[in-house]
């Protein structure tokens, strides 16, 4: 059976889930989009996923045609068309067919498909051996040009500085925000531990507020550990105990070395694997079906 997506109210096969070249989502990256992931058939964290995507389209004042509980629906919908229990899900919601000017108000209805297909974003070796990180010259965006918190489909600020992190043969970027601070990676959040604390920075420096950062957070709590949101320089991930970084498609990976430094003991530390496996068992007992 092929890929089946689901593309304005009804399901079409892959090759014909087609958009308009004059869709403003594809000509200007005006848009929202979360990536969600299925476990066992168990869609984890749904409910915040969704939340997120309506806070960043009414930012946008971008009308969502479907409510939550009737998205909630599609999207579990779209998993049993498609016969998967252990998936990544891309939701994608964009302004919708307008024409070449900038203006949304020309754009009548908004687009939206659900996309649920397999995904590997690092091999095993990762997760056992560790990420390799550099610091890249791309500024994260400032809050008040294009507020990261925003999950939009304009990622260029993001590709920007994977790029860099190719070029520089690493397998993640660091991002650092005008003043310095340590912001995220171009598609996690990136923590560290310093004895029996985990830090990790604030919104405010210029992140996205992500579902797998908050769930970490509580796991991090829940085993007795203090969980500081707080901003931090490059300093302090160098001369960390452990660093890792969270994601929905990433889970938690960890991070041995930084800029040629090696973090701790260049090897993935025991807060890490802890979190690690909490993780998981976590992933397989909520979620929605």
């Amino acid at each position: 059976m092929g890929l089946k997506v689901y593309l304005d109210g009804r399901f079409v096969e892959k090759n014909e889930a087609v958009v308009s070249v004059f869709d403003h989502g594809l000509l200007y990256g005006d848009g929202v989009f979360e990536g969600i992931r299925s476990y066992n058939g168990l869609v984890f964290k749904l409910e915040e996923h969704l939340g997120r995507l309506f806070e960043s389209a009414r930012t946008l004042m971008l009308e969502i045609p479907l409510s939550k509980k009737e998205l909630e629906k599609t999207v579990l919908e779209t998993l049993k068309v498609n016969a998967l229990k252990d998936a990544y899900i891309r939701l994608v919601v964009t302004r919708g067919i307008g024409d070449l000017g900038l203006d949304p108000r020309k754009c009548l209805k908004a687009t939206l498909f659900i996309i649920a297909d397999k995904i590997t974003l690092y091999p095993k070796e990762y997760y056992e051996k560790g990420l390799v990180l550099a610091t890249v010259p791309t500024v994260r965006n400032h809050p008040e040009a294009l507020n990261p918190q925003l999950k939009t489909l304009n990622y260029l600020n993001n590709i920007l500085a994977k790029i860099e992190a190719t070029n520089a043969g690493v397998n993640e970027a660091i991002l650092l925000n005008a003043q310095g601070y340590v912001t995220e990676c171009t598609g996690e959040n990136i923590f560290f531990v310093k004895g029996k604390s985990v830090w990790t920075p604030p919104p405010y420096v210029g992140i996205l507020k992500g579902i797998t950062r908050e769930a970490v957070m509580g796991l991090a709590e829940a085993s007795g550990l203090a969980v500081r949101e707080d901003v931090f320089t490059r300093h302090e991930l160098y001369t960390a105990d452990e660093v890792f970084l969270t994601g929905t498609a990433a889970e938690i990976v960890p991070v041995v070395k930084i800029d040629n430094r090696l973090i701790g003991t260049g090897r993935p530390g025991p807060v890490t694997l802890k979190l690690m496996k909490a993780f998981k068992k976590l992933t397989l007992k909520e979620g929605t079906r």
